[in-house]
């Protein structure tokens, strides 16, 4: 670990991140080039003093964990990113098999949505990020460890994650998501983190394995939904999704038509935020 030359890294990289760029507020008074540290600890989800340190540099040495968190606070780009972890003395992140570095453009984009229900999610239905109002419609889908971070584990394995749908939705959605899951698993082979899923679900979902021998083809994934939600009801939403083929990522929009009683249940939603457990 070089401490001087990754203190000086941040250092610049904080430096050319401007506060419209993270949606804070530049402010009259601000005199600093750039972020203050304190706006990057907090963008990092880490205390202003170990990020301090790391600056001065005076620090511990940081996790990789640490290191993937810094990289989304400073919305650095992946040839960035890999330099931060070779100065921590790490090797860089294998990209195919990378979850956790959300793209700068996408990061821009979902900061200006702080009011929508929008998440990003990785190509096995990950959940990297989400808004307030996300978690308040379909729950906090951050908290998964393991295999269990994908949706599309989840989906077969835990019968809780289709609660969120009425009973007559379901095997529409098991079709659709084995079907997306079969598009990524064909593109990354069964070595990849993909197939890691596939022969865990094919070992101990019955329902799943008689869908993948059917040789499901990805369709419109994402369109018109119903969510079953326990506390506003029935919600008819709509569904856009953002792409980014070089992260293979997803920015999952869910809107209602204005004027709508969806529309409104979606602004109660927002009220109440994520008092809600399903049972």
């Amino acid at each position: 670990m070089d401490r001087a030359r990754l203190a000086e890294y941040l250092r610049t990289r904080r430096e050319a991140v401007q506060p419209e760029d993270v949606g804070l507020p530049r402010g009259r008074r601000r005199r600093t080039k750039g972020l203050r540290r304190e706006e990057v600890a907090v963008l990092s989800d880490m205390s202003i003093d170990y990020y301090t340190r790391l600056e001065q540099p005076r620090g511990p040495h940081p996790s990789e964990q640490m290191l993937a968190a810094i990289a989304r606070g400073l919305r650095l780009s992946l040839e960035e990113r890999d330099h931060l972890f070779r100065l921590a003395g790490y090797a860089t992140p294998a990209r195919a098999a990378d979850t956790g570095h959300v793209n700068p453009g996408m990061l821009r984009i979902f900061d200006g949505l702080a009011d929508a229900a929008a998440q990003v999610v990785s190509h096995l239905g990950e959940t990297l990020l989400q808004t307030r109002l996300s978690v308040a419609l379909v729950g906090d889908e951050s908290v998964h460890t393991g295999l269990a971070r994908s949706k599309h584990y989840r989906w077969f394995t835990d019968p809780a994650t289709r609660l969120i749908y009425p009973e007559a939705d379901r095997a529409e959605q098991s079709r659709l998501i084995a079907a997306d899951l079969h598009a990524s698993y064909t593109r990354d082979g069964r070595a990849s983190r993909a197939g890691a899923v596939v022969d865990e679900l094919l070992a101990r979902s019955p329902e799943f394995a008689a869908l993948w021998r059917e040789h499901p083809v990805a369709g419109p994934y994402c369109g018109p939904v119903r969510y079953a939600h326990p506390q506003v009801g029935l919600l008819e939403l709509h569904c856009q999704r953002l792409v980014d083929p070089d992260q293979s990522q997803q920015l999952v929009v869910h809107t209602a038509a204005p004027g709508t009683e969806s529309a409104e249940k979606l602004r109660l939603l927002d009220v109440i935020g994520g008092q809600r457990i399903y049972a």
